[in-house]
């Protein structure tokens, strides 16, 4: 027999998002919930531009966009400094603009040794992306989740930071969270997802 000779398997299709259909105007702040697997996050990466749509569009009025995820983008084998570079490029902005803010994010995140991201815990990698993304302002925030992890002072600090950042009315923020107190105090419309 040979080896080629394999029972073909049928491939399912599996649909994180269908059917969906909303528009965020400039300067809202727009929360999505919905039980775990109802495709938030996949929501959010889509309009990141890291998942592409099987069909239908996603149209951003702006280049100048963040996701706010813990983990996504970094690389383990760098430092929390070159991480901060490489996030900050990928957002778009120049090295030279990136370290002009280094010390800023450094600071803000309060992580203190230089040390390899793969030895962070989720509460230091999601200080260190919330401070790239608060630091390094963008048009679109896109934020899965990050403001219920950390310490309870960094989550003060943060969700302090956070208020400032979405009260600019030319700022477009989008927020998945599952605390509906915060989902009450800073959303202006709300989008609820059911299993995709």
């Amino acid at each position: 027999k040979s080896l080629f000779h394999l029972r073909k398997s049928k491939l399912e299709v599996y649909e994180a998002l269908r059917g969906i259909s909303f528009e965020v105007k400039k300067g809202e702040i727009m929360g999505i919930v919905g039980k775990n697997g109802s495709g938030k996050s996949t929501l959010l990466r889509a309009i990141a531009g890291i998942f592409s749509a099987d069909s239908g569009s996603i149209e951003l009025e702006s280049d100048s966009v963040s996701l706010l995820s813990i983990g996504v983008g970094f690389q383990k084998k760098l430092s929390g400094r070159e991480n901060i570079i490489l996030s900050g490029m990928l957002l778009g902005f120049s090295e030279q603009e990136v370290r002009d803010k280094m010390d800023e994010i450094i600071e803000f995140a309060n992580l203190g040794k230089y040390m390899p991201v793969k030895t962070y815990s989720s509460g230091m990698y999601s200080k260190l992306a919330f401070s790239i993304t608060a630091v390094l302002e963008t048009d679109i925030m896109l934020i899965d989740e990050v403001l219920s992890v950390g310490d309870a002072k960094f989550k003060k600090k943060s969700y302090k930071k956070m208020q400032e950042l979405i009260m600019d009315e030319n700022r477009t923020v989008v927020i998945v969270s599952h605390s509906t107190e915060t989902l009450e105090k800073l959303c202006t419309s709300l989008l609820w997802l059911h299993e995709g």
